[in-house]
């Protein structure tokens, strides 16, 4: 087994727009697009703003799995910007895919996901060298996502 540890990079909160995007049944499942409002990035390494830009292009699968791509930039409280990227999933349970067709979605679910980070400014760029995860919930009476980010690391 490999020696590893996670560091709390930070925690983000991100406020969606409740009319999100129901595109429908398709060959790979269930897509909703849930667009972000802006947020909060608080924590020991970064802190700042999720920006009121990007979207989770979200697929429910038939078994209740939805599969997360979110794309969206954090502002920091110095300025500088930083594109982060993941992917993931949230488990809506075996009846999720169902019960969101039917009007009647989980309002709250684990979202585990695996975050990367881009940024050109010089107090951040130790960003772009990690590989972190993500762990936390989807809550739809918000509509909200709140995470917890931890770098990987040895």
């Amino acid at each position: 087994m490999y020696p590893y540890k996670l560091d709390h990079i930070f925690s983000f909160k991100a406020g969606l727009n409740p009319d999100f995007e129901v595109i429908g049944p398709t060959p790979e499942g269930l897509r909703v697009n849930f667009y972000i409002t802006g947020g909060e990035v608080t924590g020991p390494r970064v802190q700042g703003q999720c920006l009121p830009v990007g979207a989770d292009w979200l697929t429910i699968r038939p078994d209740g799995v939805a599969i997360l791509d979110v794309r969206t930039t954090i502002k920091t409280h110095d300025d500088a910007l930083i594109y982060m990227t993941y992917q993931g999933v949230a488990d809506l349970g075996e009846e999720g895919y169902q019960q969101f067709l039917d009007g009647n979605p989980a309002m709250k679910f684990p979202i585990h996901t695996a975050p990367r980070f881009l940024t050109s400014h010089e107090s951040y760029l130790w960003i772009n060298r990690l590989q972190c995860i993500k762990i936390g919930e989807g809550d739809l009476t918000g509509p909200m996502a709140a995470y917890d980010v931890y770098a990987l690391g040895s």
